[in-house]
């Protein structure tokens, strides 16, 4: 079940690893330390060597089991589950892409006849996604439940650490009291003594005392090592813990923040691409309008133009009359032209039909001449 994404991430803040002081003196310890330190001394018998060979070391296996329990965790954690389920997620977010949508990379003919195509196919591919998403979402609340489970662990386990270092604190400054007691009060003494009695008894006994003395700075010397890898441990766990802690962080802000704004992205680039297909519808008809309107506009103007001309338009044409006009006079000219033509053939016929009379009356007289016996005068 994925998270909500508007709560805030409770994830524990794991506290700073600072150094612990140095390991308190008998005399400079404050008095309940110092009735710790003397607790631990009385466990300290100088006559049992077994004793000093054993001293802290019950403290020392603690501590070990600590170690060992830290590593066991280290070991059965696998953190690279989550890290790989969150690299899954943040790969799927990255290839989902709603280019696509984007109307201006597309060409002509695929806004013309894929552009509500393309807006269902990637909402299909969204739905795809999306289970793949929640999937993985479900996959890192998981991881984030444990890693939650491990940092309260490993705050558990850096106290129980921090209580073992104090409590080495205490038999070291143990160890170090009696070292100082034997060197300063107890080995002096017997080597006096010693000394005074020429007893090889007290010899033995001095030697003895040296050689348990010298085991004894041995082991605070293997408590201090001890102390040391307990030092070295409480960073460690808290870089465990903040490694932890980050990675709880960084899955919650994916699941609180990316999710959201990736889903965020979608809707906005199926809005424009949805607002860009009907911009597009609303240019196509406010171009239609456009056309309609010049088109009724022109044949306006055309139809107006021929209304008005034939209005103003007189009942004959001046072109027409003047046309009649020459026609009529031209049909006088020809009138008289033509009558003038036949006056003057009229005339020239009289003419003719004169000198034809005049030979016809010559022609007769000559034929009664002949007929009266005489003979024709020939003509010149």
């Amino acid at each position: 079940m994925m998270s909500d994404p508007n709560a805030t991430p409770a994830v524990p803040a794991p506290a700073t690893a600072t150094p612990p002081p140095p390991v308190p003196s008998y005399a400079a310890a404050p008095p309940e330390v110092r009735a710790e330190i003397e607790q631990a001394m009385k466990e300290l018998d100088l006559e049992d060597s077994n004793a000093i060979l054993t001293f802290g070391a019950r403290l020392q296996e603690e501590v070990t089991s600590v170690a060992d329990e830290m590593l066991e965790r280290v070991r059965a954690k696998d953190t690279g589950a989550a890290g790989q389920a969150l690299n899954e997620m943040v790969s799927t977010l990255r290839g989902f892409s709603t280019q696509d949508l984007d109307l201006q990379k597309r060409g002509f003919f695929s806004r013309l006849f894929r552009r509500a195509g393309v807006v269902a196919k990637v909402l299909q591919r969204y739905e795809q996604v999306r289970s793949q998403v929640d999937a993985i979402a479900n996959r890192l609340d998981s991881h984030t439940s444990t890693l939650m489970k491990d940092i309260g662990l490993l705050d558990r386990l850096y106290e129980r650490t921090l209580d073992y270092f104090h409590r080495l604190d205490v038999y070291i400054a143990a160890g170090d009291e009696r070292l100082r007691q034997l060197d300063t009060e107890t080995l002096p003494a017997l080597q006096r003594e010693a000394e005074a009695s020429k007893d090889v008894l007290k010899a033995q006994a001095l030697s003895d005392l040296r050689a348990r003395r010298d085991s004894l700075e041995r082991r605070v010397h293997d408590l201090k090592l001890t102390r040391q890898v307990t030092m070295q441990s409480l960073p460690s766990i808290r870089i465990v813990q903040q490694n932890d802690s980050a990675l709880v962080a960084k899955i919650e802000s994916t699941i609180a923040n990316t999710i959201p704004l990736w889903r965020q992205q979608l809707a906005i680039a199926v809005t424009i691409a949805r607002s860009a297909e009907a911009g597009e519808t609303l240019k196509k008809a406010t171009d239609l309008t456009n056309e309609l309107l010049t088109a009724n506009a022109d044949a306006l103007r055309t139809s107006t133009q021929a209304i008005r001309t034939q209005v103003e338009r007189g009942i004959v044409d001046i072109a027409a009359v003047k046309q009649a006009n020459d026609a009529l006079i031209g049909t006088i000219d020809d009138a008289l032209r033509i009558a003038e033509e036949g006056k003057r053939q009229r005339a020239d016929a009289e003419k003719q039909l004169a000198a034809c009379e005049m030979e016809l009356k010559q022609a007769m007289v000559a034929a009664r001449a002949r007929a009266g016996g005489a003979r024709p005068t020939p003509r010149g």
